[in-house]
């Protein structure tokens, strides 16, 4: 998710930002990762999401994360930022990405000119490009902890740049970053040590991979062992993208019945990393909504963190009540609103059409949050 709630300069630390960490931070939750902030302004999610910004002094910067890490760790909560670049889903600037290959939003006319005049065609990033990438996330890991949070959480996942880097469909290079399944994830392994040479030892580093990105699950491990290699303490599993919005809690009919019993969405690929990593934490996030579900994917060995996105949007105070047990099981259960498409969505072809009315709904709600509680 995203708060869209940062200053002109992309900083948080606004009283509505600081609001909504707050609820949060008091609700009881072992971790709060943060909205995908983005390493570099000029290519951003959408409006209104944090940005690491260089042209902003330092010092205004860090103040302001120092004031957003305090709102975030209230009662001892850990607090992770979660650190993104969106390559080619960057709109309305010249995006970059591994190669040349705009995104897929659908057949038809609608979508091609969606696609043609938000996205258009990526621009094939460079050697010196692809530093830069790897310098910004290492810099804003450093930024991170220096303010006070416990560490990051590298995105490569939802189809942004490093799943974009890892996945054959959007990476057709020849050279070091492409053409084998190692070579394809040499950029998010060099992000990862960057990272981790940039923060001190204590600091926590996640990684954040996508279920439905990958062509190959043995190509993926072969990646995700690399990358684990690197100097990741977790492995959050999700899913879904723009293209392939599999994310929204609209689109449960996609979901065979199976994995709806088990509530998890994506539990069969984390099953998958297990069997491969035995040892690697995994968080596993996406459709969780009793503590039986919770409970089962833990003591079942399928993760080791649950993650809750959405149920935390509509009561930043559940984990009090999954954990109190003296509170009926339909007392704690993690509620996650369903938003229809609009009426006119199913005539544009645009896949991820639903996904953006959920997304807003939930974006919204965040702000309602911290405007209730400022």
């Amino acid at each position: 998710m995203a708060e869209r709630l940062a200053d002109k300069d992309g900083l948080p630390g606004g009283k509505q930002c600081l609001a909504t960490y707050s609820e949060w931070a008091k609700g009881g939750w072992g971790l709060i990762i943060s909205g995908n902030v983005h390493i570099d302004p000029a290519h951003a999610g959408a409006p209104g999401d944090f940005t690491v910004n260089r042209d902003v002094p330092r010092e205004k910067t860090l103040a302001a994360w120092k004031t957003w890490a305090s709102a975030c760790s209230l009662n001892g909560t850990k607090p992770i930022v979660q650190i993104n670049h969106p390559g080619r889903q960057a709109p309305f600037v010249k995006s970059l990405a591994p190669s040349p290959i705009p995104l897929d939003l659908g057949k038809g006319l609608f979508p091609w000119l969606v696609r043609s005049l938000v996205y258009g065609t990526p621009k094939e990033m460079t050697q010196a490009d692809i530093d830069d990438v790897v310098t910004r996330f290492a810099e804003a890991a450093k930024l991170s902890v220096e303010a006070g949070f416990a560490g990051v959480e590298i995105h490569a996942a939802h189809g942004y740049l490093l799943a974009q880097f890892l996945s054959p469909l959007s990476n057709e290079r020849t050279d070091d970053y492409g053409g084998s399944p190692l070579a394809r994830a040499k950029i998010v392994v060099d992000v990862v040590k960057a990272v981790r040479k940039a923060v001190p030892a204590g600091a926590c580093v996640g990684i954040k991979v996508n279920s439905t990105d990958h062509t190959d699950l043995g190509d993926f491990i072969t990646q995700l062992k690399a990358i684990v290699d690197g100097g990741v303490d977790f492995v959050e599993v999700s899913g879904g993208s723009i293209e392939d919005p599999m994310f929204s809690t609209g689109l449960h009919t996609t979901i065979k019945a199976s994995t709806k019993a088990r509530e998890a969405f994506f539990i069969d690929f984390a099953n998958a990393i297990r069997s491969e990593l035995p040892d690697v934490p995994i968080m596993l996030t996406g459709g969780f909504r009793t503590r039986q579900g919770m409970e089962a994917a833990v003591k079942g060995g399928s993760c080791d963190l649950v993650g809750l996105a959405r149920p935390s949007v509509i009561d930043p105070a559940l984990p009090k009540k999954v954990l109190d047990t003296s509170i009926p099981e339909y007392g704690a259960l993690a509620y996650a609103k369903r938003i229809e498409a609009w009426s006119w969505a199913k005539y544009t072809g645009i896949k991820a059409v639903g996904m953006g009315a959920e997304t807003l709904w939930y974006t919204n709600q965040i702000g309602r949050l911290g405007a209730a509680n400022n």
